[in-house]
């Protein structure tokens, strides 16, 4: 069989057999993302250098072997998973290299490690890497890299693409070029590296990455904003932004999702109101002080309850880890969560809440809604039981509704999470027919035997969203 050929070959590249698991039972686990779907690979590698990526990836084009790279599979949109068989290429091992330079404020890393500590690393000496996605203390930065992963902190300052300076990176054909470099400012040529990041793995393979650092900010201090009903909450959102207040962080919770929390970990959050927002500013502070004092009278002006302001960390943190609670809370009503993250301009974040309220009363489904509200990515998260196709079935519906709602608003099928095969069937509704077969183009050149995490981003004739497994 073709992938016993395979098989021998990579033995002769890769001497450590404990870096080639060919047992169903190791196998398996490297069916499954934190998605939907279940596909079992042919075989996975645990490349540690650049040098074996490309030696894997000249031998999958000569047998015509798909290659799937992954970090840790908390992709919430089936990025990594191997759809058509093959190859997984686990990166997550790979984490030799977490290098910070002070004098030119960068950090160089290998593909394996895990996010939060490369944050971690740089705090240490005065500087932050600003993206957090909620999965940072688990994910992998190549997997933050391949998904242009994002977070509470993107309001600010950015996402995944906005610190990366310089890559390595093993092309689909296995070839080693570097993209960028370590300077502030690289306008050579074609952006490749831009074009890499946010390609979820389907135009090449991500060895090293140079990262881009910020000063730590001196002072930051958190409000907690009550609103009667979750439409008061966005225009609250609007009104903080339009007045020059840029924050950290503001996050939204529903009244479903404050319900959840309560009764899963009480925290005497109010279970009567119909949204709470989190408000962080961070700089200096006596300039956060003066804002804080601002973001409470707009918050007051478009009908919040209250307005409660932190008075030190330890009460910070509390807000934030009723934030962080929600997504087990949820899950304990039913046992099915689909986590969606479609955006919206910011002053289309009232009317998106007033389409998600009739969504959820149209198909009498679970809709919670929370997530990164100030730059309109919000996180409709829907809880069912996949037992229940009746229900599940709703649910596909709700999903396309959601997805149909921030299109017509001038919005994204995906904010941070990614396309792979849970938005493919979505595509052409957002780019049209032009934009999506430019996008095939581009993948058809870089990778034109269609090796490299095949069945990714674009749609199969006839895909459509499937949440139910018979």
């Amino acid at each position: 069989m073709t992938i016993e050929r395979f098989l021998k070959d990579i033995r002769q590249i890769i001497k450590a057999e404990n870096r080639i698991l060919t047992e169903i039972a190791d196998r398996s686990s490297y069916g499954y993302d934190a998605s939907f779907g279940y596909h079992l690979p042919d075989l996975v590698i645990q490349p540690t250098a650049a040098e074996e990526v490309a030696a894997v990836m000249k031998l999958a084009n000569q047998y015509f072997i798909p290659v799937y790279p992954r970090g840790q599979g908390t992709s919430l949109s089936g990025g990594p998973l191997p759809v058509k068989g093959g190859v997984v290429l686990d990166l997550s091992q790979w984490n030799d290299k977490l290098e910070i330079d002070k004098e030119d404020m960068v950090a160089i890393v290998s593909p394996g490690v895990i996010t939060a500590k490369i944050d971690a690393a740089a705090r240490e000496i005065g500087f932050m890497y600003p993206p957090d996605p909620s999965s940072s203390h688990v994910s992998t930065i190549g997997g933050n890299l391949a998904e242009n992963a994002g977070g509470p902190r993107g309001l600010k300052y950015g996402v995944t693409k906005d610190y990366v300076l310089g890559l390595e990176v093993v092309t689909p054909e296995g070839e080693i070029i570097r993209t960028g470099g370590r300077t502030v400012k690289n306008v050579t040529g074609y952006d490749l590296t831009k074009l890499i990041v946010g390609s979820e793995g389907t135009l090449g393979i991500i060895t090293e990455a140079t990262l881009r650092l910020v000063p730590k900010p001196p002072a930051s201090q958190t409000a907690m904003a009550l609103f009667e009903d979750m439409v008061d909450s966005g225009r609250a959102i609007s009104k903080v932004l339009t007045a020059g207040i840029v924050p950290s962080k503001m996050e939204l919770m529903d009244q479903l999702s404050i319900q959840a929390v309560e009764a899963y970990e009480p925290r005497g959050l109010p279970t009567d109101v119909g949204a709470l927002l989190l408000i962080e500013l961070d700089g200096h502070p006596v300039s956060i002080a003066e804002e804080m004092t601002k973001v409470k009278e707009l918050c007051k002006s478009v009908g919040a309850r209250t307005v409660q302001v932190a008075e030190n960390e330890k009460e910070a943190a509390e807000f934030w880890q009723a934030r962080k609670l929600v997504s087990p809370a949820i899950v304990r009503v039913k046992p099915t969560k689909i986590s969606e993250d479609a955006t919206v301009p910011r002053s289309k974040i009232p009317e998106m809440f007033q389409r998600l309220k009739e969504i959820r009363e149209t198909y009498q489904i679970d809709l919670v809604v929370f997530g990164h509200a100030g730059d309109g990515n919000l996180h409709p998260n829907i809880i069912a039981d996949a037992r229940d196709h009746e229900e599940m079935e709703r649910v596909e519906k709700a999903v396309a509704d959601i997805f149909t709602a921030a299109v017509e608003l001038g919005g994204t099928l995906s904010g941070e999470h990614g396309i792979g095969t849970m938005k493919a069937p979505f595509m052409e509704m957002e780019l049209g027919k032009a934009g999506l077969d430019m996008m095939k183009r581009i993948k058809t050149s870089w990778d034109p035997n269609n090796i490299l995490n095949p069945g990714k981003i674009f749609p199969e004739p006839g895909q459509r969203l499937v949440l139910r497994h018979d």
